[in-house]
C-alpha cells in the first residue's frame, strides 16, 4: 500500500497529546487497531487515520496525499508537549483472507479484514471499491473531503467516533449534531440501474437530491439529501434506489 504513510509517535506524552485532539479513545489501543479522525475547531474533516500500537510507540497510518498536512497539524499543536513525530520506514499489508500472524483487525467492519505493519506492503488483491460500496465506507480524498463532517460519513457506526471520552478539537460541533439534530445529509449506498460517471448528480422531480461518489458494478456510494429521497431518484438516465446493508 504504497499510498499510505506511517509515522511513529514517541515520547512519554503521546497517548495523552493524541487524546485531547482526535475523535476516538486512545485507550482502546489496548484492544487493537482505532480508527479516528482530526478535526477543526468547526468540526469539520481535516485527516482520518489509523493509529495502532508499537512498542514504545504509536504508528499512525495515513493515507499519503495527507500525510504532510496531518503532521504539520500535529507538530502545531506539540508545543512543549514531550511527544516526538517522525516518519516511519515501516510499511502496511492488508487484506481480507486468512490473517498472518501480528496482523490487526480493521476496526470499521469486519469485511474489511486486516492490517500487518512490517516489511511488506501492499494487499491480496481483494476489490477494495466493491467492499466499500457494499458496506458504505467512506475513502479518504474521495467521500471524506474538507467539507465533510464525519457524522454525516458514518464514523459512529465504523468506530472511529467516541462521544464519552471528553474534549477533543471539533468535539462541541460532533456532539451537538449527535445529541441535538437529526442529520439531513450523509452518505449512502445506492442501486443503480445502469452505469453513470462517478460525479453523476442525482435528482428527484427537477430537485438535487446528491451525487454519485464511488461505483462498483450496480451500486454506489452517494452523498444525499435524506428528505428527498425516495421514488423518483435519477441519475443521468439510470434509475436510483436506496440499498439497505
Amino acid at each position: 500500500m504504497s499510498e499510505r504513510t506511517l509515522f511513529e509517535i514517541t515520547g512519554p506524552e503521546r497517548a495523552e497529546f493524541l487524546q485531547g485532539l482526535i475523535t476516538s479513545d486512545v485507550g482502546r489501543l489496548s484492544d487493537g487497531l482505532v480508527y479516528t479522525a482530526l478535526l477543526t475547531p468547526q468540526g469539520k474533516y481535516l485527516a482520518d487515520f489509523f493509529l495502532a500500537p508499537h512498542g514504545d510507540a504509536i504508528l499512525l497510518d495515513v493515507a499519503s496525499e495527507i500525510a504532510p498536512a496531518t503532521a504539520r497539524r500535529l507538530m502545531m499543536y506539540k508545543l512543549r508537549a514531550k511527544v516526538d513525530i517522525a516518519e516511519s520506514t515501516l510499511n502496511v499489508l492488508r487484506g481480507t483472507g486468512p490473517a498472518p500472524a501480528g496482523a490487526l483487525a480493521d476496526p470499521r467492519h469486519r469485511a474489511l479484514g486486516w492490517r500487518l505493519y512490517g516489511a511488506q506492503d501492499g494487499d491480496d488483491g481483494s476489490d477494495w471499491d466493491a467492499i466499500r460500496v457494499a458496506h458504505c465506507i467512506p475513502e479518504t480524498g474521495i467521500e471524506l473531503t474538507p467539507d465533510s463532517f464525519i457524522l454525516e460519513h458514518g464514523f459512529e457506526r465504523l468506530n472511529g467516533v467516541d462521544f464519552r471520552k471528553g474534549c477533543y478539537v471539533g468535539q462541541e460541533v460532533t456532539a451537538r449534531m449527535k445529541h441535538k439534530t437529526e442529520l439531513r445529509k450523509g452518505l449512502a449506498t445506492v442501486q443503480l440501474s445502469a452505469p453513470v460517471p462517478v460525479g453523476t448528480a442525482i435528482e428527484a422531480d427537477g430537485k438535487p437530491v446528491g451525487t454519485v461518489l464511488t461505483r462498483s458494478g450496480d451500486k454506489a456510494i452517494a452523498y444525499l439529501r435524506f428528505n428527498r429521497t425516495g421514488d423518483g431518484m435519477r441519475a443521468a438516465e439510470a434509475d436510483v434506489t436506496l440499498v439497505s446493508e
